[in-house]
């Protein structure tokens, strides 16, 4: 069994502070440590797996790199943009094949522009925001002020927030885009109590900085003394090097001694897509693609996935449903979906998209 690995390289926006760069290998470990994974069970059963690796720098030819691929395996791992990862479905060769998202979080890809061979490990922004709404209205945390970055991903992330508010019936009283040319590492204390100054009345203050801009000064240089939440202070995720539960602190230890360094969202993404065809491979003993599909959206499919309960694929738009841990860097403050979020299916589906709002059509047989 051969996996695919294939990244875009994405030229990074310039922000205020590099103390937090994203890591050159970020996603590749992740699929590394799962086809250890694969192999540790498949050494017994006679089933062999290996990576065959494509990463396109910055100008590179995506296309040519994903035909490459897919010429040697139908199972491809994905790190790429929104445009790059529909080029992909849509070429000829990747019909049949099965290409799994770890690397973006476009709500849109689970919905109107789905595509029946892209299933998804990597959590939507959908289900991230749901995520944190509905830990703001356990705690009655319910009157929102936000204040958003400029760029599309910072815009997405604040419209994905503005509908998990509407869904959960929390009140947005007002939306500031940040527009502070000043250096926040010098006059934060001076320049942000002054944005902030104005806001109603509320109980959280949201912040949409996916760029990773701004929002780390944010915290404690409010006009009032709030929360902050969304991409800094209480933030969700996919996962977090705080998550230890469930066995999660061996995967941690594992995945550091391999990386040197700890697992990010998109580690976890990838590791457990290359971890998802491994158990379909392991329960069908088979490796046809179409074989492998089916039984991953069957009702037998679970992944032990380290955040408590099976993680199983959503059959309308591929994906892959997943509890998803609210942080604040140094602890679980709580994980998703919280008690009193009721579903006929199951409460996972109280996150993102569910199949009676779905408008993917790609899956419908």
């Amino acid at each position: 069994m051969t996996i695919g690995y294939l990244e875009q390289v994405e030229v990074q926006p310039p922000v205020l502070s590099n103390l937090d760069p994203v890591p050159e290998n970020e996603g590749l470990s992740g699929a590394e440590l799962g086809l250890k994974d694969n192999a540790t069970t498949g050494r017994f059963l006679k089933q062999f797996y290996s990576l065959e690796t494509r990463i396109v720098d910055v100008g590179g030819d995506f296309e040519a790199a994903a035909r490459e691929l897919l010429a040697l395996t139908p199972f491809v791992v994905v790190k790429a943009p929104k445009n790059k990862l529909l080029m992909l479905a849509d070429l000829p060769e990747a019909g049949t094949a099965i290409l799994l998202n770890a690397g973006a979080p476009d709500t849109d890809l689970r919905n109107e522009s789905c595509r029946a061979n892209l299933l998804h490990t990597l959590p939507s922004r959908a289900m991230l925001t749901d995520a944190l709404a509905q830990f703001a209205v356990r705690k009655k945390w319910t009157d929102w002020v936000m204040l958003s970055g400029p760029n599309p991903k910072d815009e997405a992330f604040a419209d994905s927030i503005a509908g998990s508010a509407r869904k959960f019936g929390i009140r947005m009283l007002e939306s500031k885009v940040w527009d502070v040319d000043a250096d926040m590492r010098r006059n934060a204390f001076q320049e942000l109590p002054l944005l902030t100054q104005d806001f109603p009345e509320h109980d959280l203050l949201i912040v949409a900085d996916e760029t990773d801009d701004f929002s780390r000064y944010v915290p404690f240089n409010t006009w009032e003394p709030r929360p902050v939440a969304g991409t800094e202070g209480l933030v969700p995720a996919a996962w977090d090097r705080t998550v230890e539960q469930w066995g999660a602190a061996q995967l941690q230890k594992r995945f550091v001694k391999g990386a040197e360094r700890p697992m990010r969202p998109v580690d976890y993404a990838a590791w457990a897509a290359v971890r998802a065809i491994g158990e379909a491979v392991t329960r069908t003993n088979q490796a046809e693609p179409s074989a492998i599909r089916a039984y991953i959206l069957s009702d037998d499919f679970e992944l032990a996935g380290f955040k408590g309960r099976p993680q199983t694929f959503r059959t309308w738009n591929g994906q892959m449903r997943q509890p998803i841990p609210v942080t604040h860097g140094r602890a679980v403050v709580a994980q998703a979906p919280f008690e009193g979020f009721l579903h006929q299916r199951t409460e996972l589906d109280t996150l993102g998209i569910d199949e009676a709002e779905t408008a993917c059509t790609a899956f419908r047989e």
